[in-house]
């Protein structure tokens, strides 16, 4: 941290650019209009640079005396580390937080999902590796499906089906058959992606304007929420597949954290054989949230067509299925903390497209691995309190 800090209040700062910076924390046409607020880029290096330092500080003083830091520390010293970033990025230029904040979590949709759904399967003992393919399955089929019925519903339904699908055929697998759970994932993500790829190849290509053309869903404003200033067009001005995530998210922490449902799910996860004692069917529960966990990151792969840019292209997840693995471990099992993990990737992709425009001298793959640096510091943050579930990735024999 200490390094880091010192790299924002030399690069950032000393070095940085003279040139004044606006952070427009609206649009110009919102009904509840925030003043642009313009300030010098080195300045505000130097500010948060020190700040950064301080912290790094804070952290040091607190492991020489063996005190545990707050996990909040380490997101407080990312989230100031991007915001000197941008203005570096922005000098002379404006920082429109409500476009990037909107786009970042649109973009984040589909990661959250698949971490979602890999929730679901890891909470039970499943290792799912087969995120990727479950995400390109339902891309796919939404659509496909939306295309040939003119119906984006049947499209976004096909997806979470061929998805579950795709979970059973996993958690058979891994739970009747006992095959290494590592090993099914990788090969249904190889298999999803070489049908998808010939498919694409030998049909959509050809029959695109018919058959892959199915388009978007309408973005809805919600009234009054979407006039609220920078989160209001971020979080209530998005298609149906943003909603349905805002849904999903905090539904799967109510049934994990606060139902008998997950508590008998989270038994199995820990320790299977305590759980069959008292009469919870191992392989059952294992089974149904896996393919539930399928449904769920279906969905996702549909966001990534008619949720987003209305076609499909070959292999378009894009590794977003391994993406999502790595916000399972990063988020800790954790619906919540898993969904600000997806944020932060989200972040990192919309960064890369808005920092090209605002300075296209800046090497994009620089720009991409920001990121990940903070994400990295992030993960030091917890080291030592991440633990998955006792039993992720153990097949369970009855006696």
């Amino acid at each position: 941290m200490g390094v880091f800090a010192l790299v924002v209040f030399v690069a950032f700062g000393v070095f940085g650019k003279p040139d004044n910076v606006t952070f427009q924390w609206s649009k110009p046409d919102d009904v509840i209009h925030i003043p642009d607020f313009i300030v010098g880029s080195s300045l505000v290096g130097l500010a948060i640079g020190a700040i950064l330092i301080l912290i790094a500080a804070i952290v040091a003083v607190n492991a020489s005396r063996r005190r545990r830091n707050p996990q909040w520390i380490s997101l407080i010293f990312g989230f100031f580390a991007i915001i000197a970033l941008l203005a570096w990025l922005a000098a002379g230029n404006a920082v429109p937080f409500a476009f990037i904040l909107g786009n970042a979590i649109v973009l984040a949709v589909p990661i959250a999902l698949g971490a979602m759904g890999g929730i679901m399967s890891e909470r039970v003992g499943v290792v799912n590796i087969a995120i990727e393919g479950q995400l390109l399955t339902g891309a796919f089929l939404a659509a496909v499906v939306g295309s040939l019925t003119d119906s984006l519903l049947l499209g976004l339904v096909a997806a979470m089906v061929g998805a579950a699908l795709l979970s059973m055929v996993l958690a058979a697998f891994a739970i009747k058959y006992l095959v290494d759970q590592i090993i099914v994932g990788v090969v249904l993500n190889v298999l999803v992606l070489g049908v998808t790829n010939f498919l694409y190849s030998q049909w959509l290509a050809n029959d695109g304007e018919r058959s892959n053309f199915p388009g978007t869903f309408d973005i809805t404003p919600i009234p009054f929420l979407s006039d609220i200033p920078i989160i209001g067009p971020a979080l209530f001005e998005n298609r149906l597949t943003t909603y349905l995530a805002f849904i999903i998210i905090p539904v799967l922490w109510f049934f994990l954290f606060k139902t008998k449902l997950g508590l008998r799910a989270r038994a199995v996860g820990e320790h299977p054989l305590a759980a069959d004692t008292v009469g919870i069917n191992v392989a059952r529960t294992r089974f149904w949230w896996v393919t539930l966990g399928g449904v769920v990151a279906g969905l996702g792969g549909a966001a990534l067509t008619i949720g987003s840019v209305g076609a499909f292209g070959r292999g378009m997840s894009g590794g977003q299925g391994f993406i999502a693995l790595a916000v399972v471990i990063l988020g800790r099992w954790h619906p919540f903390y898993a969904a600000a993990a997806a944020l932060l990737f989200g972040f990192s992709i919309i960064l890369r497209v808005w920092a090209n425009q605002v300075s296209p001298g800046i090497p994009t793959d620089f720009i991409t691995m920001v990121p990940y640096l903070v994400t990295l510091i992030a993960v030091v943050g917890f080291v030592g309190r991440v633990r998955a579930p006792a039993a992720d990735g153990q097949p369970y024999i009855k006696g």
